[in-house]
């Protein structure tokens, strides 16, 4: 017993009382780094009829400050801001791109529905998120590329079909430069509806980025504040719509109905009921006589009545 216990190895010193703390500051890059991960994926949910109803406001607010604008030319020729139509839908578009989003602002319907554009490259780097909505506003580049290809995009694009239609590209001769730029143009136009349909689906699945220049520019709308609702009620809207549909629907059912048989359906519950139902329809209601029309016949010229 004595000569196994002389031969067994010595116990392994004691570790330093310092040696946690080599320990804490080699791992805490690590902890830190796995932290910031899953404080960076917290969901956050921005409902899609907000995003929707704040881009058919900014339109609808659009065609107001265009009927505002086209009054003040009321008194001049006729038609002639037809053909200055897509500059003037410019300039108003580059007056709200100017005093909304370059100045760190929402757009007027962005603002109504309690929404504001986010950096998502910037806001994927952050670390540090309390309720998943915080996130620095727009770049100055990101501002300028906006303005380039919603603004900018758009009126070059209408500039150009109008150009196009005018000059009857359509109608030049199969193998001429003009018709082979007239297809390109159709082409580019289907591939960019193609391209937006497709965005569409992905936006209704995942709620981000309403249009291809917010995907392209990764601006996307999140809530300005998240204890605050929207601005803007839609229940007399949606009661005017009611109302609307069962008059068209009215309208439409009506003239098919044959009045004779409702008139016999509805007559056992009439007030006026010792009328006779056999009499004649033309009878005066307060005479009671039948009109007669005097004519005058020839060649005889007998008068009758």
């Amino acid at each position: 017993m004595s000569s196994s216990s002389s031969n067994s190895p010595p116990p392994p010193p004691p570790p330093p009382e310092d040696a946690w703390v080599g320990t804490y500051r080699r791992l805490q890059p690590r902890w830190q780094s796995a932290n910031a991960y899953h404080e960076a994926l917290i969901p956050i949910s921005i409902s899609r009829v907000n995003q929707f109803d704040a881009a058919r406001l900014d339109v609808e607010m659009s065609a107001m400050l265009k009927e505002q604008l086209v009054k003040i030319f009321s008194l001049m020729k006729p038609g002639m801001l037809f053909q200055y139509e897509p500059e003037l839908d410019a300039f108003l578009e580059f007056l709200i791109w100017r005093f909304s989003i370059w100045v760190d602002k929402p757009t007027p319907g962005i603002a109504l529905m309690n929404l504001r554009y986010r950096d998502e490259r910037a806001s994927e780097a952050r670390g540090k998120l309390r309720t998943g909505l915080e996130g620095p506003g727009l770049t100055v580049a990101q501002k300028i590329w906006y303005c380039i290809a919603s603004v900018g995009g758009q009126y070059i694009w209408a500039r150009l079909q109008s150009f196009s239609a005018f000059r009857r590209w359509g109608d030049s001769d199969q193998r001429s430069l003009l018709r082979w730029a007239w297809v390109l143009v159709q082409r580019v136009e289907g591939l960019y509806k193609a391209a937006s349909f497709g965005n569409l689906l992905i936006f209704l699945y995942t709620g981000r980025y309403r249009t291809l220049i917010e995907r392209a520019l990764k601006a996307r709308l999140v809530y300005g504040s998240p204890n605050m609702n929207r601005a803007v009620s839609f229940e007399y809207m949606n009661r005017q719509l009611v109302w609307n549909e069962f008059s068209e629907m009215l309208l439409l059912l009506l003239p098919l109905l044959n009045s004779s048989t409702l008139k016999n359906l509805f007559r056992p519950f009439s007030k006026d009921k010792d009328a006779d139902s056999a009499g004649d329809d033309s009878a005066c209601p307060i005479c009671q006589n039948s009109p007669s029309i005097p004519f005058l016949a020839l060649p005889c010229q007998h008068r009758s009545t």
